[in-house]
């Protein structure tokens, strides 16, 4: 039995669809001897390397964010959050505190979900801040930034969202006929991508559009 590295990952969004199967990816792996997660209420399962962090958004407390390797899989909907600021701080203002105070206290890599059309320039809210979150992120230079941009993520939610079913449906009806790039791509793939490219120690920032998700 292959014994882990003295290694520690820190997750974000550990509850939701990437978060989930990433973490559970994390404490199967040889590459951790830790893995927390940040969490506001408990995760329903356990594990012997996984440490479950209560931890407030809100009032960060950096010595928690502790880790040498960040994943963050933080990101809601405009329907969900009830407003764009709502909205923001999911995606941008969490992020972005829990990356200035992770480098700080040591991290070397840090990885994060954002989305297929991720522009600071974008017309459309969604797509800017998203972009906003990729372009700030690299200005803090961590000496390893992963950015992935999947398209419609498939798979099983724990929440109903009505819209991405539909869409996923049409997904996959259609799938033959829509280019790569623009095809759902089962959130599986994009905790493989996450995992694999980090354990590869590059340097730099690096882009992964969803078409090049798909073949994890």
């Amino acid at each position: 039995m292959t014994t882990p590295t003295s290694k520690t990952a820190l997750v974000l969004g550990a509850t939701g669809l990437i978060g989930d199967m990433l973490t559970r990816k994390l404490t199967e792996s040889t590459l951790y001897e830790k893995v927390k997660v940040l969490v506001r209420s408990p995760l329903q399962w356990t594990h012997p390397r996984l440490q479950e962090v209560p931890f407030d958004f809100e009032r960060p407390n950096g010595l928690l964010t502790q880790a040498d390797d960040i994943f963050c899989c933080l990101g809601t909907t405009m329907k969900k959050a009830g407003s764009k600021e709502a909205f923001k701080k999911v995606d941008y203002q969490y992020p972005m505190d829990v990356a200035r105070r992770g480098l700080d206290n040591g991290a070397r890599q840090f990885a994060i979900v954002t989305a297929m059309g991720a522009d600071a320039q974008s017309s459309f809210f969604y797509s800017r801040v998203k972009g906003e979150v990729e372009r700030d992120l690299a200005a803090l230079n961590f000496p390893t930034l992963l950015i992935f941009r999947p398209s419609l993520l498939l798979g099983h939610r724990a929440e109903n969202r009505f819209g991405e079913r539909l869409a996923e449906g049409a997904m996959r009806l259609f799938g033959p006929l829509i280019p790569s790039k623009y095809k759902g791509i089962e959130a599986s793939k994009v905790a493989n991508a996450m995992l694999t490219t980090m354990q590869q120690e590059l340097k730099g920032r690096h882009v992964y559009e969803s078409d090049a998700l798909q073949g994890f």
